[in-house]
């Protein structure tokens, strides 16, 4: 009983001193990785001065699954932001980086569904498109189907594989699509359907009976401002947007 006691004394003594500094560094990181998932923006430099400031000391013993995750996501968008500034071989080390912080997350989270899009674009970025890959973008779907945020992304990247994924998965990419529109997303909306979503766009507009009036509306108006001659359920085309 002694010994028992003298343990839990220990444990209770060690325990703060190996989770303390995990918290410590989780907070900043923690709350640049919000940013990240929100699609915010950061001053130049301000993610890659963090990994450094990070990478200069030794990480904790005890490492929260929130502090593998954010370091995923900022090494991530450091890479993202090195390749904008046009430097190949750094942007290709950080990005191998980031797959290995992605896989690392992974392993203690693998309910994630952000870290398994954010894992699949990596890979298709770094080694192009690849069938054996998809089933990070199905992971995505799988632990997530009804993410909003993650639906931002998600969407586009789907739409843009569209034709290789299995028949339950492309319904789920379609109810997406009207997903977006129902919760406002209309430019993101109108930006994926004349992009990436063009070939299945009658598939894509057919689904958005299913929405209110009042939605089918605005996002047809939305795409007669640029133009674009489309059928949409319901909704005639008003000449006053078209050009």
């Amino acid at each position: 009983m002694r010994v028992m006691l003298l343990f839990v004394a220990l444990f209770g003594t060690l325990w703060p001193m190996a989770a303390v500094p995990s918290f410590w560094l989780t907070a900043p990181i923690r709350e640049a990785s919000l940013q990240i998932m929100a699609d915010g923006r950061f001053r130049p430099g301000v993610l890659a001065d963090m990994l450094i400031r990070l990478n200069a000391n030794s990480r904790p013993v005890v490492v929260q699954p929130e502090l593998r995750s954010a370091l995923a996501l900022v090494t991530l968008r450091t890479a993202e932001e090195a390749m904008h500034r046009k430097k190949p071989d750094e942007g290709d080390r950080a990005m191998e980086a980031s797959e290995g912080e992605l896989r690392s997350a992974l392993q203690v989270t693998p309910t994630d569904s952000f870290l398994w899009l954010m894992l699949y674009s990596v890979v298709t970025r770094r080694s192009g498109f690849d069938f054996d890959n998809i089933r990070y973008l199905e992971r995505s779907y799988a632990s997530g189907p009804n993410e909003g945020w993650v639906v931002l992304r998600r969407n586009q990247l789907a739409l843009a594989v569209f034709s290789v994924l299995s028949k339950s998965r492309q319904q789920e990419v379609v109810a997406e699509f009207a997903a977006l529109i129902n919760s406002g997303f209309i430019e993101e909306a109108a930006i994926n359907l004349t992009g990436v979503g063009w070939v299945e766009r009658e598939r894509l507009l057919e689904n958005l009976k299913k929405l209110d009036v009042a939605s089918r509306e605005i996002f047809a108006k939305r795409l007669a401002r640029d133009g674009v001659r489309v059928s949409i359920p319901g909704i005639e085309q008003d000449e006053r947007y078209l050009r």
